[in-house]
């Protein structure tokens, strides 16, 4: 493949930390590379000074004549008076970027909501994003350096972004270069993977899962010092192998390592002992949310939402931005009162929330975070029964992954991942039995978010989680409901079935201009009380229908990773038996869709 860029014994020292100490690296046509590690680590700077905007203390970076790069940074350096039309396309006259199927599709995937005429100084950050990025992505570029791309995305832009760069290019054309904790993203768009760590980049082959797999067989001969981390990635090797098995059938390498490796590998978690010790802290009344409606003024947010939290029960919850997931969550911790229906709570339930702000720690923004964490409890206790373990709060912070010298810090000089962990060690301290978690993964490298994973697979409560972080949403919870139209929605498929629900709605959005025109049917067209009954009944046997359809799918996508993997007419007829199932499924999700209308 033809060679795009390189390093040559790059140098760069900041003056108090060595990042890089000659290293030399290649990126070639057709490579498409993860960048991971610990923040702090120089990820950043590596991707600036392959792209050319940070200049190494010594060594140097070549590019081949007449290659472009593109790169986003993670700083907003957009013009505050720009409109959102002329920071995406420029000059350029509408006819021509308007004739674009390429432009037009990266528009509708990055900016379908927001004006085009809109001042730049008027959008949110996470809008100002969007707009970076789609302003990126419509120019040519032989090789994309992007930092972060995901952050301020939600799940649709997310799986829109990963299949836009999955065929930028022909597999053997474009470089690209990407910086991200999102691992889902990384899985689903790499092919290569570079960690940085210890002033040196390490490559492995392969996404996400594929980087795991070979790191555990390099901790797995390392000294007994990497020991913890060790069982940090072989848990999660187990997790990948077990709950999402399509993703570790890409590599090259002999799957028979894997299983191997993870053959004395317990559960995730313990989910009998979890929910046995849950109802013994919580009982057995959680929260009820019962025909709960939230309206303000004139717009309803929510309407007729039936839930009841079980104890122990893990939940993820899905939704466009503006559907109403913080509504939900206020629902729950009782910060929100419904304006219709009613909310009823155990007397033994203490809900706490890890949101997206830091409140937990302003009163201690001045103190080392050692002072602040004298004032807690002496101990946790995590996990239950025999498998229990009493750590001290100085303990959990080193698992969190504080050292020593940072004890002595003041919280308000923590970076926004360190302050994130300490927000989250104040919450867990208090033993909550109900815990909300609001965009948790923000700030944090993926070595943290699976420490973070492994101390919730231990804690015995009941937990609800809102991210744009699939894989982490899949990880920690058991089930995922959507926010669809106001109405909570329970997802049997997951989170796949909810980007196809999204999708059909988008398609119905599309087409309803062209039935507007049409005037509204006299009185005597509309629904009879006998049609609304039958379309209710309709529509709960397509909702078993779909259930069914959905988890025959995922059983055989199971089934797939133990056939033979060289026996290709095998895995193609299975395939298409899962294609069938998943196709009619669809079917039945458009009529549902369809006579929902009518409860409107």
């Amino acid at each position: 493949m033809a060679h795009l860029l390189g390093a040559e014994a790059l140098h760069l020292e900041f003056p108090t930390k060595l990042v890089f100490d000659s290293i030399t690296l290649g990126v070639n046509e057709g490579d498409r590379i993860g960048i991971v590690g610990r923040n702090g680590d120089g990820k950043s700077s590596l991707l600036a000074m392959l792209a050319g905007r940070r200049t190494p203390d010594s060594g140097r970076v070549t590019v081949r004549n007449g290659v472009r790069i593109g790169v986003l940074d993670q700083a907003d350096t957009l013009p505050d008076n720009e409109t959102v039309g002329h920071a995406v396309v420029g000059d350029t006259p509408e006819y021509e970027w308007a004739g674009d199927p390429r432009i037009r599709d990266i528009i509708a995937g990055l900016l379908g909501d927001l004006d085009w005429e809109a001042g730049l100084a008027t959008l949110s950050g996470g809008q100002r994003r969007r707009v970076a990025l789609a302003r990126l992505l419509t120019g040519s570029w032989d090789v994309l350096a992007l930092d972060e791309p995901t952050n301020h995305l939600d799940l649709e832009a997310i799986t829109w972004l990963a299949e836009h760069l999955k065929t930028r290019w022909t597999a053997s054309a474009g470089g690209l270069l990407v910086v991200t904790h999102d691992r889902w993203f990384l899985d689903e768009v790499c092919t290569a993977t570079w960690e940085v760590h210890d002033r040196i980049v390490e490559p492995f082959e392969g996404g996400y899962a594929a980087y795991i797999l070979q790191r555990v067989e390099r901790d797995r001969q390392a000294a007994a010092t990497e020991a913890r981390r060790q069982n940090l990635a072989r848990k999660e090797l187990a997790w990948l192998r077990r709950g999402a098995p399509a993703r570790t059938s890409k590599p090259k390498f002999r799957i028979e390592a894997a299983n191997t490796l993870i053959a004395d590998v317990p559960p995730i978690r313990d989910t009998v002992a979890l929910q046995s010790l849950a109802v013994t802290r919580l009982g057995k009344d959680v929260v009820d949310l019962l025909d709960a409606s939230v309206s303000y003024g004139d717009h309803q947010v929510l309407r007729g939402v039936e839930w009841r939290l079980a104890p122990g029960e893990r939940t993820g919850i899905l939704g466009v931005n503006g559907a109403g997931k913080s509504t939900l969550l206020g629902l729950i911790d009782g910060s929100v009162a419904p304006t219709g229906g009613r909310v009823k709570r155990g007397t033994t339930v203490k809900v706490a929330t890890l949101s997206q702000r830091l409140d937990e720690l302003e009163e201690f923004l001045d103190d080392p975070v050692r002072v602040v964490i004298a004032r807690l409890r002496s101990t946790y206790t995590l996990g239950s029964g025999s498998k229990a373990q009493e750590l001290t709060p100085a303990q959990l912070l080193e698992r969190l992954g504080f050292s020593s010298a940072q004890l002595s810090t003041p919280v308000k000089d923590l970076s926004g991942g360190q302050q994130r962990r300490l927000q989250l060690l104040l919450i867990l301290l208090d033993q909550p039995n109900v815990l909300i978690l609001d965009e948790p993964t923000n700030d944090l490298d993926t070595d943290m978010l699976a420490a973070l994973e492994d101390l919730l697979d231990s804690w015995p409560g009941t937990l609800v989680v809102v991210s744009h972080d699939r894989y982490f949403l899949e990880r920690v919870t058991d089930q995922q409901y959507a926010i669809l139209d106001g109405c909570l929605r329970h997802l049997p498929g997951g989170v796949d079935e909810y980007l196809r629900l999204r999708m059909a709605q988008e398609r119905a959005a599309a087409a309803a201009p062209l039935t507007s025109e049409v005037a509204a049917p006299p009185a005597s067209d509309r629904p009879s009380g006998k049609e609304l009954r039958d379309a209710e009944k309709e529509l709960a046997s397509l909702e078993r229908r779909i259930e069914r359809l959905q988890r025959q799918a995922a059983d055989a996508r199971v089934k797939l990773a133990d056939l033979d993997q060289s026996d290709y007419q095998l895995l193609g007829a299975e395939m298409a038996k899962i294609t069938t199932l998943e196709d009619e499924a669809e079917g039945l999700e458009e009529r549902w869709l369809e006579l929902s209308v009518l409860f409107e």
